[in-house]
């Protein structure tokens, strides 16, 4: 059993450590007992006691009424305890806070003393309720006799403005009395309160202008000075002429004070308040960037942070200002504590422009090189990236540490997130050189060792669909993208930037006729280490393998040598060796399109098989397309109707059609939204006619009905001469030769529409007939 005191239990808890829960339980038992005892000094021992265990997370709502027992008791040492205990313990939602009204104006009402430690609760424990009931007491204590008490009525009352707004305007005008208070100590507490009041609504305390003006130039004090600096930078931006006003005085502070927080405070308002616009502006905003750039190269950590918070601030309105010390703020970059380097950052994001993106964005990527050796031997991403010769190598000449904090994932991929928001900023705006920033790209893409190569790789197909001129160089890098195996073993790693290699296939692909040698990049378009990637990027490789061969076929032709054909039947036996094991690939995409490429490219090595030279002189080698497919087709896929075929293998000119037909052009993202639907948009219709005899034997009666509604509706629409006995299409056994072929006849010219949908369904079916029997 110990002695009923704050001591003794102090004491038994760290002697009871081990079995603190059931000591705990044991003294709460005991202090139940004390705290309903009719001593007053007894149950105030009991509530303090109480508030020890509160603090410690024990709850002690349940004696909130005889915490207000104690807070009654005429003696000051015991009211003193009440009031602690209610400060500590009681929120807005105790209910026994009715109960005290009566006492509280009875306590504000009495000896100094208690007046004093009444003021001092309240300020803790206001309600809206008890503001509103106690609002005239406590803007009547603003004018007590004694300093200590008009210093705690100040603070209450602040409390009463913030729980009770519409007493506000009764209570100002007692409240501006006080910044005129003969107690400095008096002054400063209304300096503070109202540095809280003037930022929730600036507009209501315009009025206290003059009087804080007149404390900003007289005063010595620099805490105080700070606080009137703080409420002019809210109050400027609601009154224009403030600006004008306080410029004297803020720059002779700026210039004369050694007080580096009041240095600062001048900084800040200069900024949020408007005082750094025009002639006057601009010179203070000079003086602000070079006491700023000092505090860059002071050691104190906090002196960098608030230079760059303030310095970011200040460049949207004199970005050249902070230019002039660039290269100190890059520097930052490489400071050891992650908040200074996220500051610094904002700052670049902040400043960048035309001239200094390059710079910056450099600088940045250098921070990203490591060394990084993998577990099974391959090339770091960093040596692979240095057998490579880009337009603009990295800067970095020494990585960075592995242990550095620079290498966290969390800020590499901001840093990483950070360049790629820099040079696409307003549509690359910034960047003079897209060649260069191509090059950055692949260069993030080797170093970032993060998962951004979504957003390089929609990057770098944006740049070259929007940008011609750089097409042949972006082609170039994306070939040493794809020719790089290390990249390739290590793209199913974390972090790898795997999708750039879908940017590097699609641009190749599509823009192949940048290529200088395009049947050298056909193996790595399909080499056996695309397994391990992504099925939609497997996808992306077949479609461009098929479009730089047709590109590269297309080529031979134009120049062709019989010396050539063992080369080119190499290439296609190739294509058909790999997209045969694409062929089984569980995505439904990739089977897809190396289904589409195993048929297309049997047919070719077929028409290679079967092509025989020509010994006639004076060919055209660079017939065109119609001419290569514009004859008849006999059982081996061509047929000899011309006069002249060409001198060589058809099937050269049959895959690149499929995908050169229309230039991709870049579209803006809501064009589609503009264009209206036209309003004889009948998606029901057919767009090619099936066959007639189908149609007849297979067709619903409602559909046959539908054709003959459209057929009544054409009237005569009919080409002029057009006999009704000739309008007929011909069935498919009477169709003959030049028929098939799409060759000109005679009676071409008495076809209708829908003879003429016929006779081209059928010569495309002639065509596949004759490609793949």
């Amino acid at each position: 059993m110990w002695e009923r005191t704050l001591q003794d239990l102090i004491r038994g808890l760290r002697a009871n450590k081990t079995e603190e829960s059931k000591f705990i339980a044991q003294a709460i038992s005991e202090i139940r007992q004390e705290i309903r005892s009719k001593d007053m000094g007894l149950k105030a021992g009991a509530v303090l006691k109480l508030t020890y265990l509160d603090m410690l997370g024990y709850d002690m709502g349940w004696a909130s009424f005889h915490v207000v027992e104690v807070m009654s008791s005429p003696r000051i040492h015991l009211k003193s305890v009440g009031y602690l205990a209610a400060a500590e313990s009681f929120t807005p939602e105790t209910d026994v806070l009715m109960l005290t009204t009566n006492q509280l104006k009875k306590d504000l009402s009495s000896k100094p003393e208690d007046v004093a430690v009444t003021l001092n609760g309240l300020s803790h424990i206001i309600t809206p309720d008890l503001a509103r009931d106690l609002a005239h007491d406590l803007i009547a204590m603003l004018n007590h006799s004694r300093p200590h008490i008009r210093k705690r009525a100040v603070i209450a009352v602040y409390k009463v403005f913030v729980k009770y707004p519409e007493i506000v305007p009764y209570g100002i005008t007692r409240l501006r009395d006080r910044l005129e208070d003969t107690d400095p100590g008096v002054v400063a507490v209304t300096v503070n309160v109202l540095v809280e009041l003037v930022h929730r609504n600036p507009k209501d305390y315009l009025s206290l202008a003059p009087q804080l003006f007149h404390l900003m130039t007289t005063s010595s004090n620099n805490w105080m000075l700070i606080k009137i600096i703080k409420m002019f930078g809210a109050l400027s931006p609601y009154e224009p002429r403030l600006v004008k006003k306080l410029q004297p005085p803020i720059t002779d502070l700026i210039s004369t004070t050694p007080a580096i927080s009041l240095l600062y405070e001048c900084v800040h308002t200069c900024i949020t308040g408007g005082m750094l616009q025009g002639t006057s502006g601009n010179a203070l905003a000079r003086m602000c960037v070079t006491k700023l750039a000092a505090f860059l190269q002071d050691p104190d950590q906090n002196l960098k942070y608030i230079a760059l918070l303030a310095m970011t601030k200040i460049v949207p309105t004199h970005p050249e200002l902070v230019a002039e010390y660039q290269d100190m703020i890059i520097s930052s970059v490489d400071d050891p504590d992650i908040s200074i380097r996220m500051r610094t950052l904002d700052l670049l994001s902040a400043m960048v422009s035309r001239t200094n993106l390059q710079t910056i964005v450099q600088q940045l990527l250098s921070h990203l090189v490591r060394p990084d050796i993998s577990a099974s031997g391959l090339p770091s991403a960093t040596q692979s990236l240095s057998q490579y010769q880009y337009r603009t190598p990295l800067v970095s000449a020494t990585p960075k540490s592995t242990n550095a904090p620079s290498q966290s994932p969390a800020y590499r991929l901001t840093l990483s997130h950070r360049i790629l928001a820099l040079g696409a900023q307003d549509t690359y705006e910034n960047v003079t050189d897209l060649e260069w920033y191509l090059s950055v790209l692949v260069d993030l893409a080797y170093v970032a060792g993060v998962n951004v190569g979504e957003q390089i790789r929609d990057q770098l197909v944006d740049i070259v669909a929007r940008v011609r001129a750089a097409r042949r160089f972006a082609v170039q890098l994306m070939v040493k993208v794809l020719s790089d195996e290390s990249f390739l073993a290590n793209a199913a790693e974390e972090g790898s930037c795997a999708e750039i290699l879908w940017a590097a296939a699609w641009i190749c692909g599509e823009h192949c006729g940048e290529l200088a040698e395009p049947q050298k990049l056909l193996p790595h378009l399909l080499q056996p280490g695309l397994v391990a990637l992504d099925p939609e990027i497997v996808a992306v490789y077949l479609q461009a393998a098929t479009k730089v061969f047709g590109y590269w076929a297309a080529e031979q032709a134009n120049t062709f040598d019989i010396e050539d054909l063992p080369k080119i039947r190499d290439a296609v036996d190739a294509i058909l060796e790999r997209a045969g094991e694409f062929a089984t690939s569980p995505d439904i995409e990739v089977q897809e399109r190396a289904a589409e490429m195993l048929n297309l490219f049997t047919f070719v090595r077929a028409d290679l098989s079967a092509y025989r030279p020509r010994t006639d002189a004076g060919i055209d080698m660079s017939m065109n397309i119609s001419a290569g497919f514009g004859g008849g087709f006999d059982d081996t896929g061509f047929g000899d109707n011309f006069s002249s075929d060409p001198s060589f293998p058809k099937s050269l000119y049959l895959v690149r059609p499929l995908f050169s037909a229309y230039e991709l052009n870049a579209v803006a993202v809501e064009a589609q939204s503009l264009v209206d639907i036209p309003e004889d948009l009948n998606l029901e219709a057919w767009i090619v006619p099936p066959p007639r005899e189908l149609t007849e034997q297979i067709e619903p009666d409602e559909v046959v009905e539908h054709k003959k509604k459209r057929k009544s509706k054409r009237g005569k629409e009919k080409e002029p001469g057009i006999s009704k006995g000739k309008g007929k299409s011909k069935s498919h056994a009477q169709l003959d030769t030049s028929d098939v072929a799409g060759t000109a006849t005679p009676s071409r010219s008495t076809e209708t529409v829908e003879d003429r949908a016929e006779r081209e369904r059928v010569c495309s079916h002639a065509l596949h007939s004759s490609l793949f029997d």
